[in-house]
């Protein structure tokens, strides 16, 4: 049996497009902060667990607003200022992940792993 990575495994129910494109997107942000931005792994763990089925809502709403603004280019200091264009990205993503810690498994946390280490 194939094992399955990403959106699969947590049973992500989007359009095949939808998904593709949410991918890129946060894909193409995560590499350009992961620089700095030195809890890279966890961010990548919390966007798992937002796209995780089982993830109660309110942890999936807090997840995506953060990611959200982590993949929006323009934001309360742009991510191109250099040396502080990821800081107010750093500060929502902390708050975030802190609040929903209970709900970012080591499952979430593995696929991250696997998928940094396919990024490098």
């Amino acid at each position: 049996m194939a094992q399955k990575s990403g959106f699969d495994f947590f049973g992500f129910s989007g359009k095949q497009g939808d998904e593709g494109e949410v991918r890129a997107k946060f894909w193409r942000t995560a590499k350009k902060a992961a620089r700095h931005i030195p809890f890279m792994e966890e961010v990548v763990a919390a966007y798992y667990c937002a796209m995780d089925k089982k993830t109660p809502l309110r942890a999936k709403g807090i997840l995506l607003a953060a990611l959200g603004y982590f993949v929006l280019p323009v934001d309360a200091i742009p991510d191109f200022v250099f040396g502080l264009g990821f800081t107010d990205d750093i500060a929502v993503l902390t708050a975030a992940i802190t609040a929903v810690s209970a709900h970012i498994t080591p499952a979430h946390r593995l696929a991250a792993r696997e998928a940094m280490a396919d990024e490098s």
